[in-house]
């Protein structure tokens, strides 16, 4: 049987579970040639969106990490195309792919289109700036590796400044104001704390760390508002030792140049601010060919993850809303929802490569939720509505959050080829500076 003959299974979007998904068919149906699986993502790298906030912070680096799209795809059987997804033709079971352009503006790759059998849509998800006025232009966000790189260069280029200037520093001037306590927020905001002392400490010695002053602004009355009060409590107690304004109860009504504004008249002055108060899935998606979305562009997908309007449809991830029935609600946003349904995924496409038209259902396991705060602390609560909710902080907490990222990995390379990266890491880190310097 030609390759062209066989089951095209397409998937849009390398993120963590999207990749995940194309490495684990790959392997299991295209290796066999039982099916033909073809990976679509508008990045030629990969790199664990949980992770952007340490590429924000220069703590991690990113190109010593990244994953190369083709090279997975080739040691995993499975075909990788560049371009972004931007239209779709149900009737005809075709992908519209715009044309990819370099950072010179030339076209590299003209517009193309892609048939599909199936077709699983993993985009992930985007921040929501709400029509907040001034937010686009005038805040920094950290959906990509290239949005995270360049505010690490922004970051350095203004500690460099302060660092020579010969008049007394502006107010605000190395500020930072972080819009959003969630996660990435939170995180966020631990490792800037961690990089103000480190640049003094590779000769950035004119900067105090008391110059530098980070705060958190978040519109309900705790941080963390979609996690246990208890985690919220832990995490911002955590912060008040760092020194870390943790502002709540105020809504950013505008944002200028050099001052965000919140809906009290409260002004605060910073020369960084970042958006990190809520996501929604890509704009292309609002209605794509008549499919159900919600208000935040999510596409709406049965128990099974098939989209409601299209069985040869199947969605998942931050892009997707399924049904939480437990909660009346739908699942949440997060990398160990990719994970549990890209396994899903996997079962799904076997059913359907047999042909069979009935599918398992997705049942969201929550094994809790963890927080980083860098080498200062780790606090969660693990295990989630499975049994009672165990509180952890520490080493422990530090350990499972640390193995998140490891199951990712398990699930690309396998077992070995983990091990050996972790070693690798485990040398880089005794000789490389502990902060990305250029």
């Amino acid at each position: 049987m030609s390759d062209s003959s066989l089951h095209h299974i397409l998937i849009v979007g390398g993120g963590a579970g999207g990749l995940e998904l194309a490495t684990q068919l790959g392997k299991r149906f295209s290796k066999k040639k039982k099916a033909r699986v073809t990976l679509l993502d508008a990045n030629r790298t990969h790199i664990w969106k949980p992770l952007l906030h340490e590429v924000a912070a220069g703590t991690f680096d990113a190109y010593e990490n990244q994953i190369e799209y083709m090279a997975q795809a080739k040691n995993n059987h499975f075909s990788f195309k560049l371009g972004r997804m931007d239209q779709l033709d149900r009737a005809n079971k075709t992908v519209f792919v715009a044309a990819t352009y370099n950072d010179k503006g030339i076209e590299l790759i003209p517009r193309r289109q892609f048939s599909y059998d199936t077709l699983v849509i993993a985009v992930g998800s985007v921040s929501n700036d709400f029509n907040i006025e001034g937010v686009k232009d005038n805040c920094l966000f950290l959906d990509t590796k290239k949005e995270a790189e360049s505010f690490q260069n922004q970051l350095l280029e203004a500690y460099i400044k302060a660092n020579t200037q010969e008049t007394p520093l502006m107010p605000g001037q190395l500020d930072v104001v972080i819009a959003g306590a969630g996660a990435t927020g939170i995180e966020l905001s631990a490792q800037l704390h961690k990089v103000s002392r480190l640049f003094k400490v590779y000769g950035l010695d004119q900067i105090n760390p008391s110059d530098i002053k980070i705060n958190i602004i978040e519109a309900a009355d705790r941080i963390l508002p979609g996690l246990p009060p208890a985690l919220s409590e832990a995490t911002e107690n955590e912060l008040t030792k760092l020194n870390i304004d943790v502002i709540k109860n105020e809504r950013v009504t505008r944002v200028t140049e050099r001052e965000l504004h919140t809906d009290s008249g409260r002004v605060i002055p910073a020369c960084i601010k970042v958006w990190a108060a809520g996501i929604k899935a890509p704009d292309f998606l609002k209605n794509i060919d008549g499919l159900d979305t919600n208000h935040i562009n999510q596409l709406i997908v049965k128990q099974n993850l098939q989209t409601t309007l299209d069985e040869n449809i199947f969605s998942f991830g931050d892009c997707a809303a399924c049904p939480w029935p437990e909660l009346n609600t739908t699942v949440p946003p997060r990398a160990q929802t990719a994970h549990q349904q890209a396994s899903l995924l996997v079962k799904t496409m076997k059913c359907r490569l047999a042909g069979k038209t009935s599918f398992p259902d997705y049942k969201y396991r929550d094994y809790g939720s963890l927080v980083s705060l860098g080498k200062y602390s780790t606090v969660g609560n693990l295990m989630g509505n499975l049994t009672s909710s165990v509180m952890v902080e520490g080493f422990i907490a530090r350990m499972v959050y640390l193995s998140l990222y490891k199951l990712h990995q398990f699930a690309l390379f396998g077992f070995y080829r983990t091990m050996m990266l972790s070693i690798a890491h485990l040398f880089k880190a005794s000789v490389h500076p502990e902060i990305k310097l250029h």
